[in-house]
């Protein structure tokens, strides 16, 4: 009798997945999702298969059409015969940890293109990126999925996470976003590659692309602009889209393709390369020492009397000797 497919090993998984099974691909993101011993198997069996897939961050505010901008994108390099893959990144529920998973609803064309689309819960992960997601664009990578385009939530520390996953970041703005551009223009300008203002036939679309040009001026006078990995200070480029009607997303592939060369050409896609394993190290770090100082907690917890601060540090010097309490 035939084995059930959850019953293959995560070797067998990857090797059906990387002769082209999809549903072997959705099984190893599931293990990966999930976590565990199979999660590390698998980002252990997948870490030298890859490095061939270009690895893109969407980001940028709720309601800026980003889903969109993601299926029209996506749609476009299928039908150039090109193999993306799309790891959407969904708010979850911190009850439930259940996804909306509205990006599949928006993506229906890319769907239909053959494109393949993964969304994953951030299960309240800080930043929006699930600890999830690396090890998904690893397996995507492996199976000779390229580029992977991750699509993000919100704004805010979520951008900072997106340059530790991404080879290019492109942040999607829309009119009437002047305000939100200023309050949060520090952020901006050291996340993104390429700044996108989607919907750009609506009124004030031209106001956000003044007000872009503007801070990019001005980080340029500070010394403050961003570094692309093609050199100090490289000006992101601004393109206008408009989704829904597949306006300017030929101009954004362009856009993202002559990134990607340029960081090819010298040191900067290898260095952010080396990033993005820094910043794995360092959340799998997290992860860890967070279940040891549950367990810490849970055997030698408060005692009667002590303040947070002298339980922290009873505890950080079992764990860590002297050296942890300080």
């Amino acid at each position: 009798m035939r084995r059930r497919i959850d019953d293959r090993t995560p070797a067998e998984l990857l090797a059906a997945a990387r002769g082209g099974e999809r549903r072997a691909v959705a099984r190893l993101l599931t293990l990966v999702e999930r976590g565990g011993e199979p999660a590390e198997i698998i980002a252990e069996a997948t870490h030298h298969l890859t490095g061939t897939a270009h690895v893109v961050g969407i980001t940028g505010a709720p309601g800026s059409g980003k889903s969109t901008l993601t299926g029209a994108l996506t749609t476009m390099l299928a039908d150039e015969g090109r193999r993306p893959a799309v790891v959407a990144v969904d708010p979850s529920s911190p009850l439930t940890g259940g996804a909306i998973l509205g990006d599949r609803v928006r993506m229906e064309a890319a769907t239909v293109a053959g494109v393949f689309i993964r969304s994953v819960a951030t299960r309240g992960h800080g930043g929006g990126l699930a600890l999830a997601v690396p090890g998904a664009v690893r397996v995507l990578d492996a199976c000779g999925f390229d580029p992977v385009v991750i699509e993000t939530v919100g704004v805010g520390q979520v951008e900072v996470d997106v340059v530790a996953a991404a080879d290019t970041a492109v942040v999607v703005v829309t009119s009437g976003w002047g305000d939100a551009i200023q309050a949060n223009k520090a952020g901006l300008l050291e996340v993104a590659d390429l700044f996108v203002v989607n919907k750009a036939d609506r009124p004030g679309a031209a106001d956000a692309r003044r007000d872009l040009e503007l801070m990019l001026d001005l980080s340029e006078i500070s010394g403050s602009g961003s570094d692309s990995g093609s050199g100090p200070g490289r000006r992101p480029a601004i393109i206008e889209t408009t989704a829904t009607k597949g306006a300017g997303i030929e101009d954004l592939l362009v856009g993202i393709d002559a990134h990607h060369a340029a960081l090819s050409a010298g040191s900067g896609l290898s260095e952010r390369r080396d990033r993005r394993f820094v910043a794995e190290v360092r959340a799998r770090l997290d992860h860890l020492l967070a279940r040891v100082a549950d367990d810490a907690l849970d055997d030698a917890g408060p005692i009667a009397g002590e303040t947070p601060v002298d339980t922290a540090r009873r505890l950080a010097e079992g764990l860590f000797g002297a050296a942890g309490a300080r």
